[in-house]
């Protein structure tokens, strides 16, 4: 049963964010729309991924999606960082607090941070292209799982970085990669057979594959798979962080 420590530390990671609303949710947001505008005025007469489909809708929902795993990574990850450079991560340790309720914790209040950008984006892009919704349920599940997932990566290296370098390093090198290199301005099957082989080994693009899926009852593979694989990441990826929680690994010494 959650404890009040829960709750006050649920409500500090929330707040933490919405208190520089301009820098963790308008910035990204504004971001994504310069992202739409330019590859929307380039591409959209020479590329049509889905026949019924014009490239700006095609791009939209990918662009959602990767706002919302970013940002969700960006706000579990900061926020332990900064803890641990400032020693303040003492605090969080001190009270009578399980190590899953720390993890639920982080990884709601990232989910949060990055459902809000991502709304943010898709209120921003309505005046651009009309969207459907063909499988609304699909949208939900694979926004809150993608935010989850990236929650719980935060944690993973919020924990494991000791400066803000190597969290620097660990976002340009692997976060970054994963969610531009995941299909979010071009279908895989555009690729040669080579990097489709390379793209179908990145959780990130079932992630946006299944996203998409909702908005176009259309994906590259079937939202069933995609589902599957992201619940494993995901099954895999809070296992990890609470050992390393229970553990203590790099928070007590």
């Amino acid at each position: 049963m959650p404890t009040g420590a829960f709750s006050t530390l649920l409500y500090k990671e929330t707040l933490r964010f919405w208190k520089v609303g301009f820098q963790t949710v308008a910035a990204p947001v504004l971001t994504s729309l310069l992202y739409l505008l330019i590859f929307s005025h380039a591409l959209e007469a020479h590329v049509r991924v889905f026949e019924s489909v014009s490239y700006t809708a095609f791009l939209v929902p990918g662009l959602v999606m990767m706002s919302l795993l970013q940002n969700a990574f960006a706000n579990s990850s900061s926020s332990l960082i900064q803890s641990k450079v400032t020693g303040n991560i003492i605090f969080v340790l001190l009270p009578p607090l399980s190590y899953r309720e720390f993890f639920a914790a982080y990884v709601l209040a990232a989910m949060v941070r990055g459902l809000v950008v991502g709304l943010g984006v898709w209120l921003t892009t309505l005046w651009l292209v009309d969207l459907h919704y063909a499988y609304p349920l699909w949208i939900v599940v694979f926004a809150l799982l993608g935010g989850a997932i990236l929650g719980a990566l935060g944690v993973i290296a919020g924990i494991w970085a000791d400066k803000f370098d190597q969290l620097a390093a660990f976002q340009n090198f692997i976060i970054m990669p994963l969610t531009f290199l995941s299909g979010v301005f071009y279908s895989i099957h555009s690729l040669p057979a080579f990097w489709q082989t390379v793209s179908h080994a990145n959780p990130v693009f079932y992630m946006i594959d299944g996203f998409r899926y909702g908005f176009f009852g259309q994906s590259d593979v079937s939202p069933w798979i995609s589902l599957a694989i992201v619940a494993i990441c995901f099954v895999v990826l809070s296992a990890l962080t609470l050992l390393m929680l229970a553990r203590g690994y790099k928070l007590r010494g």
